[in-house]
C-alpha cells in the first residue's frame, strides 16, 4: 500500500513509557481554518483527484427526510466504478488492506468489492469544530496516555504526533449526546442460519455535550455512560450491561455492571474490558473490539505509521435501508457484497503491538482511521503467531440530522472458525434516536435491575 506524506518525522514514534507530549502550535493550528479540515483532515483532493476536495461534507437532509426515518441514499446516481475480485485484486493491492485481501483468499468465489465514487460526506455541528480548535493547543494525554486531560466536546488532537494520540480521536469523536438505538446483531453460522439477537441501548456521551468544559469534565471524569439491555431472544431477554467510562482511566479505570437474570442481582463487573469475549457475541469479537475499539490502550505501544489511500466501507446506505432484510445481509461467510459501497479514502493507519508482560488474544491489531471522521474503518487483529486473527469493518454514513459520521454496521471476521458477527442490523427495526432525553438516572444499578427485569 503505497504511503503518503505525513506532517512531520514526529508522527513515526511507538509509545511505550510515560507520555508528556509538547501540545500544538498557534500556527500549526490555524492550518485547521486553511489547508486542513476542522477536524485535521488534508482539505484538498489527492494526486489524481479520484479523492476530491472536502467540501464541508453534507449539511443538510434529502428532500422528503424526516426524523425517525431510515437513512435516505443522496448519492442514488452512482454507479459501480470498478469491482475488485479474488481474480484481479493484484490490479488494486496498493489500496487493499492485508485483511481484504485474506477475505478474497478464503472466500474467491463469493467477496467482491464495488467500488463507487468518493464522497466525503462526514460533517460534525460548527460547536464540535470550534472546539476542536481550542483542544489542538490545550488538549494533552495522562500519564502513560491512559486518558486524555485540558479537552472537551471536539478531536482532541486533530493534528496528531503520535499513535496514542490517534486511538483517542477515535475514542472522543463526536456521536450526538444523548442518544438511543434498538441495535442488533448476528453470529451466522457457516450454512448462513442465524438467531437474532436484539439489543436496546443508551448512551450518554457526556464529553460532547455543548455546555461540556475540560473542568467539567477533570471534575466528573465521566467521557461516555452506556446501558444496553437483551431484549431478544427468550433465553438472553434482561441480560444487561452498564459501562461509566471515564475519560482519565489513569485516576479511575472504567465502571461496569451486569445484570443476571437467573440471580436477578446486579454485580460489579471490573473485567468488562479488554479482552473478556463481547456480550453474547458467541466469542466472535472482545469487549475493546465494540466500536471498532473502545476502552484504556494501556496494554499496547501505539505507532502512528502515516497515511494510505486505501478501499473502505462508505456511505453505505443501500446496506443501512429498510428496503431490506435481514436475511439479503446476512449470508454465508461474510455480508452480502451487492449491498455494501466501498470508496478509497485516506486513512491514517495506527498500529498497537502488546505491551512485554501483557496479555490480550491479539498480539498486534492495525487500525485504518477515516481522515475526515476519525472513525476506525477497517481493523486487522494478528494473534500470538503474528498471523491474521480476525478482521472488521465499519460500515459508516452521515446521519444527517445531527450531523455525524457513524457506522450502521460492524462486522468482525473470525477467519479461524470462517465465520463473522454482524453488530448494528436496524433495516427491520426504528431508527437511532438522537434527541433521547436521558439523565445521569438512567445509568445507576438500580435503573439496571429495572430494565433487566421488565
Amino acid at each position: 500500500m503505497k504511503k503518503l506524506a505525513i506532517l512531520s518525522a514526529a508522527v513515526i514514534l511507538a509509545l511505550g513509557g510515560p507520555v508528556a507530549m509538547a501540545k500544538v502550535s498557534d500556527s500549526d493550528a490555524a492550518k485547521l481554518s486553511s489547508t486542513l479540515t476542522p477536524l485535521g483532515a488534508e482539505k484538498g483532493a489527492n494526486a489524481d483527484g479520484s479523492i476530491p476536495a472536502w467540501d464541508g461534507g453534507i449539511t443538510a437532509a434529502p428532500a422528503g427526510y424526516k426524523k425517525g426515518d431510515h437513512h435516505s441514499d443522496p448519492f442514488t446516481g452512482d454507479k459501480v466504478l470498478y469491482t475488485v475480485t479474488k481474480a484481479n485484486m493484484a490490479q488494486y493491492k496498493d489500496l487493499l488492506t492485508p485483511g481484504q485481501v485474506k477475505l478474497f483468499e478464503l472466500y474467491p468465489d463469493s467477496f467482491k468489492m464495488n467500488v463507487y465514487q468518493t464522497r466525503r460526506s462526514a460533517s460534525v455541528p460548527q460547536f464540535v469544530y470550534d472546539a476542536t480548535k481550542v483542544n489542538a493547543t490545550h488538549a494533552e494525554l495522562a500519564a502513560d496516555g491512559n486518558g486524555v486531560l485540558n479537552a472537551a466536546i471536539g478531536i482532541p488532537f486533530p493534528i496528531p504526533q503520535n499513535g496514542l494520540e490517534a486511538i483517542w480521536n477515535h475514542i472522543l469523536r463526536f456521536r450526538g449526546v444523548d442518544v438511543e438505538t434498538q441495535r442488533n446483531q448476528a453470529a451466522p453460522a457457516k450454512d448462513g442460519g442465524y438467531t437474532l439477537v436484539e439489543l436496546s441501548e443508551q448512551l450518554r456521551f457526556e464529553y460532547s455535550r455543548p455546555d461540556m468544559t475540560a473542568d467539567k469534565l477533570k471534575a466528573s471524569n465521566t467521557l461516555a455512560l452506556f446501558k444496553q439491555v437483551v431484549t431478544q431472544p427468550a433465553r438472553l431477554a434482561g441480560t444487561a450491561l452498564l459501562v461509566k467510562e471515564t475519560l482519565d482511566q489513569e485516576a479511575l479505570p472504567r465502571q461496569a455492571w451486569t445484570y443476571n437474570t437467573g440471580q436477578r442481582r446486579v454485580r460489579k463487573a471490573p473485567n468488562v474490558a479488554f479482552d473478556t469475549p463481547g456480550t453474547v457475541s458467541d466469542g466472535l469479537r472482545t469487549t475493546d473490539d465494540y466500536d471498532m475499539f473502545n476502552g484504556s490502550p494501556s496494554r499496547y505501544n501505539w505507532e502512528l505509521v502515516g497515511k494510505k489511500e486505501i478501499l473502505i466501507p462508505y456511505n453505505d446506505y443501500k446496506l443501512h435501508s429498510d428496503k431490506v432484510k435481514y436475511d439479503q445481509v446476512l449470508t454465508p461467510g461474510h455480508i452480502n457484497p451487492e449491498l455494501v459501497r466501498w470508496e478509497k479514502h485516506r486513512v491514517w493507519e495506527v498500529k498497537a503491538t502488546l505491551k512485554d508482560g501483557m496479555r490480550h488474544i491479539y498480539k498486534s491489531r492495525v487500525f485504518f482511521l477515516d481522515e475526515d471522521s476519525w472513525q476506525v474503518s477497517a481493523t486487522d487483529m494478528y494473534d500470538n503467531r503474528d498471523e491474521l486473527y480476525r478482521v472488521a469493518f465499519a460500515h459508516g454514513l452521515n446521519y444527517y440530522e445531527v450531523p455525524t459520521h457513524w457506522s450502521t454496521l460492524e462486522v468482525f471476521h473470525d477467519l479461524q472458525s470462517r465465520r463473522y458477527l454482524a453488530i448494528g442490523l436496524d433495516n427491520e427495526g426504528s431508527m437511532y434516536n438522537f434527541d433521547a432525553k436521558l439523565s445521569d438516572s438512567d445509568f445507576t444499578p438500580d435503573a439496571l435491575r429495572r430494565e433487566g427485569i421488565r
